[in-house]
């Protein structure tokens, strides 16, 4: 077995710049073998939702085209992981196996079976600090145990990375070959990620470009014209207030360490105000953190309420309220632009994804499992520990949460960031002609307005399907019982 041989197994960092697994082995090894396994069959209770393979087909291209321009190539293979690897190890004669860490439960597990076999079998297994700020486990209370509120514990992840900001690993200018022996790999197509067989993700490249460059594209962009504003317009759908970057970060195209550290060296040089601001958004991205260390740490997340008292709450079962929401035809103005636009973009604006999840929770009483199914298949940023921890965030069972007696008004909402209406009508388009008075409440206007603006309410346009005072009592209703 040789020491000059490395494989380097890509999961969700799918980079060269700042990837600390790739560095390592290029510095170690004279060959590298760039792997990556589409391992669906050990991704646990969450398979790969079809938005997001529609990314990561595009994202592996990308990463492979990069890795072509520096003279080596990625391989592609389907199965386990394990099984995988170590065909691989013993094809290429490989004498390590390096990766970036997860933190979900089922990749963890997996992820010791793989390390604990390879040494077994003579070939060395190193797994290296993942795609988050600071690793589960190095941030503890005053007890020794993890934090369950946000605020102690962004004060602390801020105080270590203002003390010490994360390293960043270069971009090599030169990365080893590949070994001439090599096993044979499949094509990103032969490995079916995105089968297109219902094209509801046709307009998804009008909005993004996955991949390093788009990551990068978006980035700069941010950071040079909209961080200025980022608190006042991060809550308003209809402007580009926000980075956009949370698939690019998911995926890894982007190292969240890079854009942390990025963003610190910009505050050094700013004035006051656009520290505020910057500040703002880098609590943004420990919130991102947070999420990630209490699926580590309460390993039940994504299918237990954190607050155990909520397995008694009375969820209704309404499966046709349940498809008119995921359709964005509740008859409420915000809630159908959110939903539609998470139809057509396979994204939604944050404030907007409150509100529908709070509408789904809180006004219809359907179990937040169902929102998280449809969010995870239907997001191009799916993230089981952000998509877990803020539907819960939002239902009121979370950890942090939002209180029980906290129900979002998506009339009042949707007037105060949406004010002139801008939003709605770019995504609920049979509401455009109607006056700014009427297109948070369409239900008011006048028969006769709405057949000179073309809304028919029920036949081109729902009316609601329940009432928001109605929806609101029967909400705090149900948590009073709950709590007896």
């Amino acid at each position: 077995m040789s020491d000059n041989v490395v494989i380097v197994w890509f999961r969700e960092d799918l980079r060269l710049e700042d990837n600390p697994a790739f560095f390592t082995a290029c510095q170690k090894a004279k060959h590298i073998i760039p792997v990556y396994i589409f391992d669906d069959q050990n991704s646990g209770r969450w398979p790969l939702g079809a938005a997001s393979r529609w990314w990561l087909e595009r994202s592996l291209t990308s990463l492979a085209q990069q890795l072509k321009r520096h003279g080596n190539e990625l391989l592609f293979f389907k199965g386990d992981a394990l099984e995988v690897l170590s065909k691989i190890a013993a094809r290429s004669n490989a004498a390590a196996v390096y990766w970036n860490r997860l933190y979900g439960p089922a990749q963890i597990e997996r992820d010791k079976k793989v390390k604990s076999t390879l040494r077994q079998s003579g070939i060395d297994a190193v797994s290296l600090k993942g795609n988050v700020l600071i690793e589960p486990w190095k941030v503890l209370n005053k007890s020794d145990q993890p934090y369950k509120v946000f605020t102690p514990y962004w004060n602390r992840v801020k105080q270590l990375l203002v003390n010490q900001p994360p390293s960043i690993y270069p971009l090599l200018d030169a990365i080893p070959s590949a070994p001439k022996k090599l096993p044979d790999s499949m094509t990103i197509k032969s490995l079916k990620l995105y089968t297109g067989d219902v094209d509801w993700a046709r307009d998804f490249p009008d909005y993004w470009q996955p991949g390093v460059g788009g990551a990068k594209n978006l980035k700069n962009t941010f950071i040079d014209a909209a961080i200025d504003n980022y608190s006042n317009q991060r809550d308003l759908p209809d402007v580009d207030g926000t980075s956009r970057l949370s698939p690019h970060l998911h995926f890894g195209e982007l190292s969240v360490n890079q854009l942390w550290f990025d963003i610190w060296q910009s505050l050094q040089s700013e004035s006051q105000a656009t520290q505020q601001q910057l500040w703002s958004y880098l609590r943004q991205l420990v919130w991102r953190d947070f999420s990630q260390y209490l699926l580590f740490h309460f390993k039940q997340i994504d299918e237990q309420p954190f607050r155990p008292e909520f397995t008694e709450f009375p969820w209704q079962h309404d499966q046709q309220s349940l498809q008119l929401w995921q359709q964005g035809k509740t008859g409420y103005p915000l809630v159908d632009a959110g939903m539609r636009q998470l139809w057509r973009a396979g994204w939604m604006h944050n404030r907007v994804r409150m509100v529908c999840a709070s509408f789904l929770t809180k006004h219809l009483l359907i179990h937040w499992h169902h929102g998280a199914n449809w969010f995870w298949d239907t997001l191009v940023d799916a993230d089981l520990a952000n998509n877990s921890c803020g539907w819960q965030w939002v239902a009121g069972c979370g950890a942090d949460a939002a209180p029980y007696f906290r129900i979002f008004n998506p009339i009042t909402q949707s007037k105060k960031f949406d004010a002139k209406g801008n939003y709605i009508r770019r995504w609920v388009p049979e509401l455009a002609g109607l006056d700014t008075k009427y297109i948070h409440e369409p239900w008011l206007a006048t028969e006769a307005k709405g057949k000179q603006t073309g809304l028919e309410l029920n036949q081109n346009y729902p009316h609601i399907i329940i009432e928001h005072s109605f929806a609101r009592q029967r909400a705090l209703q149900a948590y009073a019982q709950m709590r007896r």
